[in-house]
């Protein structure tokens, strides 16, 4: 029986899908791997092979699934990935309880016309967009992988097809992290080959406008380095007598937001500089005192670059806002300072990694002691990962008072390896093919990008891009280890050639968010059914 084949009834699914509002996080995001598994479970060949479809748990009582169909004694395996949380919903304003009924929301941004950038107008009123959370990225793509299951189902595939649906990539990828111990189970228990990766994550235009589109042979990566600037508190009507974090950490932002050295080019593909995600001050409570504490975190994109010459890049960064700062305090305080008149406090800054921090900590405690004072904290843990790993990191600083003031680098949760399988013979022919047919059967130019800029789940199985080992980042991230761990040795097990071809779509994570169905639906899917077949024959 075919129920996700045509156009009308994959728009119908995506609606279906797109009705659970799975933020990350929220209950709903439970929900809908609930229904992915009931819409699956009633269909024939499940009934047959019940065990070839789960429900995973996460540690955090979440939930993935997989669902696998086999063709006979068949090795050969596709494995396709796609999530199914979404962002929140604050930025649709009026409409927000229409935002996860694309249908009716469609309807009703006829209404309001004049809200609507000139772009999205065009598109509403084309009547070939459907608007809503989710519809680009990336229930679309996880809608079509499910009618190409079900092409698997009826026997279309001279392979296997294994479906893997994750929670939380939109913040930190556990899904697909704990997917990797199934992944490799899986390969065990059926005989598996894993022959490529396949994920469906929607074309990113590259400029307002951009008319092309896009598919991808590799994903970007992102590291989240911070800084703890920990200065020397100080009475306000005694600014001198000390350093305020805020000054520190103020310095530290004119040095990376926006710094050109970290831009990296390879090919066609360029990375944006450095952009602050995270810039507070640590004090909880109102008063004259300065701020002890302030922390930054900042988004680094990288494609070939290493962690080594990041972390030099960040360290450099970090010594040129030191010089600023000692020099900024004394000639503030030259004209303060009357005559013979001279501040006992002297600004020396320690700039350190984490893991220099922590084996001070160990020099002046014993590293028992340190740990024991870790392990009470990861007891008492109420905090994300961002909040929990400057908690740490600050924990370690107030042990070592006597060297600060101090900047530590450090890093926290998400970390997505860059990947490629660019020059992967198998993965170029499949491109090769992929322009050729989208040319010849639909007039479509389908343009080869290296990188997928939007990050994506293919950054844990696909092949690393750098030569750097995950080590070099994660001694230098608090919370490895404690209540997070980046399994690096399951992500090297289940390495795969990997592939992005994703719907058209606008305006990922903003109200506008909207897909395009022709292509989406009727051609999409039509060019990956010949791809795959494509993967099987290669």
């Amino acid at each position: 029986m075919k129920k996700w084949q045509s156009k009308q009834q994959l728009t119908d699914l995506l609606c279906s899908l797109v009705e659970y509002p799975s933020v990350t996080g929220t209950n709903a995001e439970i929900a809908i791997f609930e229904y992915l598994y009931y819409i699956l479970e009633d269909r024939e060949y499940y009934q047959k092979h019940p065990s070839h479809l789960k429900l995973h748990p996460l540690d955090d009582g979440r939930q993935f699934l997989s669902a696998l169909v086999k063709n006979g004694q068949a090795k050969e395996t596709l494995v396709l990935i796609a999530h199914a949380d979404v962002v929140s919903v604050q930025d649709y304003g009026s409409l927000t309880n229409l935002a996860f009924y694309p249908k009716e929301l469609t309807q009703e941004l006829h209404k309001h016309i004049d809200e609507l950038p000139e772009d999205a107008v065009k598109d509403l009123q084309s009547g070939n967009w459907i608007f809503g959370r989710g519809t680009m990225d990336m229930k679309a793509g996880l809608t079509v992988h499910l009618s190409l299951l079900e092409k698997a189902m009826n026997g279309e595939f001279d392979g296997n097809l294994l479906l893997i649906a994750v929670p939380d990539e939109e913040a930190n990828s556990e899904g697909m992290l704990a997917s990797l111990p199934v992944l490799d189970q899986l390969k065990e228990e059926h005989n598996l080959t894993y022959k490529a990766a396949v994920n469906t994550e929607p074309m990113f235009s590259k400029y307002p406008g951009d008319p092309a589109y896009y598919m991808y042979t590799g994903s970007i990566g992102k590291a989240l380095p911070g800084f703890l600037c920990y200065g020397k508190e100080t009475h306000a009507g005694e600014p001198f007598g000390g350093l305020n974090a805020n000054l520190m950490i103020s310095y530290l932002a004119k040095e990376l937001e926006l710094n050109e050295a970290f831009i990296e080019e390879v090919d066609e593909d360029r990375t944006p500089p450095p952009i602050s995600l995270m810039q507070k001050d640590l004090k909880e409570e109102y008063s004259v005192q300065t701020p002890q504490a302030a922390v930054t975190m900042y988004n680094v994109l990288f494609m070939k670059q290493s962690i080594n010459e990041i972390n030099e890049k960040l360290l450099n960064a970090a010594e040129r806002a030191k010089k600023n700062i000692i020099e900024h305090y004394y000639k503030q305080s030259a004209y303060y300072l009357k005559n013979d008149q001279k501040s006992s406090f002297e600004p020396k800054i320690q700039v350190l990694t984490y893991q220099q921090l922590y084996e001070e900590a160990v020099k002046r405690y014993g590293e028992g002691e340190v740990k024991r004072r870790i392990n009470l904290l990861i007891k008492q843990r109420n905090q994300g990962d961002r909040d929990f790993s400057t908690t740490l990191v600050r924990t370690l600083a107030s042990l070592c008072k006597d060297i600060s003031p101090m900047m530590v680098l450090f890093y926290s949760p998400p970390f997505y390896p860059s990947v490629s399988s660019h020059h992967d013979p198998m993965i170029k022919k499949i491109a090769g093919f992929a322009r050729e047919y989208a040319k010849k059967e639909f007039g479509v130019d389908v343009v080869t990008q290296e990188y997928f800029p939007g990050l994506s789940d293919l950054s844990f199985i696909g092949p690393v891009t750098t030569s750097s080992s995950i080590k070099q980042l994660v001694e230098q991230m608090p919370i490895q280890d404690k209540g997070f761990s980046l399994p690096s040795n399951l992500m090297e097990s289940v390495t795969m050639p990997i592939i992005n071809i994703g719907p058209l779509g606008k305006d990922p994570h903003q109200w506008t968010e909207r897909l395009e169905l022709t292509y989406s639906f009727e051609k999409l899917p039509v060019l990956l059914n010949e791809c795959f077949h494509q993967l099987f024959n290669s």
